[in-house]
């Protein structure tokens, strides 16, 4: 009878540790598994290629598990835009701009003063409804960081120095397209949302050169602290992988420590500010000097400004191509000055949504383009609506092909 108990006993102890055995195993794969799974996620969220797409890793999650998953529809394009003062309708052609040539959806971040922000919702409530079928937006308020708000309020332009604090505002939007209230996009803005898929592994950012002639550059001959390259960068259109942006250490002259975006800021205008003139582009192109291989540098044709035909075309992307994103910079919009950015401007502002975007947009816009020929920009027009022509021909085909 012993000799049975001693066995029973000896069989149930090798029971216990075959089971503890087996679940020890278990625990290990499933660990490997999440961590195998985490390191993706951290590695999509990383590839320039992937901005704005966090559900891709959940879809990546599934079908590891087996399951089958249909890839869900892509986020489309981030666009922010910061309005104060009488920048209320500017804004709102810049917008419409990138709703009119835009196939994919958009997804629109306006920071505006409080006293603005009904009259945006009122005004974009207002456009037809297969026309807001294609963006969402949210509003916020202005907002810095407390300790030092007054201070940043003050720079350059009001409210101009808010695109820095995007990157600590949004922190849910992977990447980002920031842009001016003075821009109007000529082609779709998935366009230049694709350049993301161009960043390496460094690149963090993209922006266009501040001149492509040095003779007539304003860093390379006024500046009085470093800045980006040859002749700066201008910020006025600002492609950010923002989650990169959070996650970078920069390398900085204030310090041997390498400071992250949030730490490196405040400093920076500390130690800079009597020798900046043009606010938070002179802070950005001090960062990126001490950082250029973080900086991806997109033509001057996705940045087309008055100081590109001035004084004679000196853009060769544009004149090759013509223009993507026109910026009226220096408030040509609204004065005489160059009326060829004017009168861009004035026909998209006026089109009406719904209308045939050929005699409706185009033809007037080239009747009142061959008004502006005594001035230089007026003589290189034709590159305005090169890149135009070719983005209302798809839309009109889409249409067609909906109809």
């Amino acid at each position: 009878m012993r000799c049975y108990l001693h066995a029973f006993l000896l069989c149930m102890v090798f029971t216990f540790f075959s089971l503890l055995y087996v679940f020890n195993q278990l625990a290990s794969t499933l660990e490997d598994r999440d961590r195998s799974s985490h390191d993706t996620g951290n590695l999509l969220r990383k590839m320039p290629g992937l901005a704005g797409r966090r559900d891709r890793e959940e879809t990546l999650d599934r079908e590891r598990s087996g399951s089958a998953v249909k890839e869900r529809r892509d986020e489309g394009s981030h666009l922010a835009v910061v309005a104060c003062g009488p920048r209320l309708e500017e804004t709102l052609t810049m917008l419409k701009s990138a709703v009119l040539f835009s196939k994919n959806p958009l997804n629109f971040y306006i920071f505006a003063e409080d006293n603005l922000h009904d009259s945006f919702r009122n005004a974009l409530d207002s456009w037809p409804r297969t026309v807001q079928k294609k963006f969402n937006f949210t509003i916020y308020s202005i907002s810095f960081p407390r300790d030092n708000a007054n201070e940043w309020k003050k720079l350059f332009k009001p409210c101009a120095s808010q695109r820095l604090f995007l990157p600590l505002i949004l922190k849910e939007v992977d990447s980002l397209l920031y842009v001016d209230t003075d821009i109007l996009f000529l082609q779709p803005v998935e366009e230049i949302w694709a350049l993301l898929t161009r960043f390496n592994a460094s690149h963090l950012a993209a922006m266009a050169p501040e001149h492509e002639e040095p003779r007539i550059g304003w860093y390379n001959r006024f500046a009085r602290h470093p800045y980006y390259g040859k002749t700066g960068i201008n910020s006025g259109v600002m492609l950010m992988n923002m989650t990169r942006l959070r996650e970078k250490f920069f390398k900085n002259d204030m310090t041997t420590v390498a400071l992250r975006w949030e730490e490196i800021l405040m400093p920076l205008l500390q130690k800079y500010k009597l020798n900046i003139t043009w606010g938070d582009q002179d802070l950005l192109n001090i960062i990126f000097h001490q950082n250029p291989e973080s900086l991806y540098v997109f033509p001057c044709q996705w940045n087309y400004r008055p100081d590109h035909c001035i004084y004679g075309s000196n853009c060769q992307q544009a004149d090759q191509e013509g223009v993507f994103i026109l910026h009226g910079n220096r408030g040509v919009y609204h004065d005489n000055k160059q009326p060829a950015f004017r009168a861009v401007y004035e026909a998209i502002q006026k089109y009406p949504f719904g209308e045939n975007m050929e005699t409706s947009l185009l033809q007037p816009l080239e009747a009142a383009l061959q008004t502006t020929t005594h001035t230089y920009c007026g003589r290189a027009s034709h590159l305005f609506t090169k890149r135009l022509k070719q983005s209302i021909v798809s839309v009109q085909q889409d249409a067609t092909q909906r109809g």
